[in-house]
């Protein structure tokens, strides 16, 4: 285990809060070769779950129904915490961030996909998330949960 991990662990709390907040997250995949695909992407946390949305087609949504297996990130910077004395090896960052790892899946179901565009729309777009979501705007995007196995959180002040 990182030494980090051992004296500077978030608590579930403090996982839960960044996963509320963070604006963007990062979604790894694997393409068919086995190299990681690594897409930026808006996100919602909700349950156990990571939900993600889009277009129906794409590189990250062939890479899925190949190999479910993903990982995902969430960093937040805060600021450069600078040496007093100008030793840019000794220059740190004040941060906290979020790895998941776990199985994405497509999501078929369309009332869990409404679900899921209405928390996102609720995060990103407040002032809209109670507008009706049309059913052809349902059915024309994919949606991605990914089902955590794995959660840690670290962070440096």
């Amino acid at each position: 285990m990182q030494h980090r991990m051992k004296t500077h662990p978030l608590t579930e709390q403090q996982i839960n809060n960044l996963l509320q907040r963070a604006q963007t997250g990062t979604l790894a995949t694997l393409n068919p070769d086995g190299t990681p695909y690594s897409t930026p992407i808006h996100f919602v946390y909700c349950g156990d779950a990571v939900f993600i949305h889009g277009l129906p087609k794409g590189k990250k949504l062939d890479n899925i129904a190949r190999d479910s297996r993903v990982g995902f990130s969430v960093y937040e910077m805060d600021k450069l915490l600078l040496n007093p004395n100008g030793k840019p090896c000794d220059t740190n960052t004040k941060y906290e961030s979020v790895i998941i790892s776990g199985t994405a899946k497509i999501v078929d179901d369309i009332e869990e996909k409404r679900i899921a565009l209405r928390k996102i729309a609720e995060k990103y777009t407040p002032y809209l998330a109670n507008n009706e979501i049309p059913n052809n705007r349902v059915n024309g995007t994919a949606v991605i949960r990914i089902n955590v196995t794995e959660m840690t959180g670290k962070y440096y002040l």
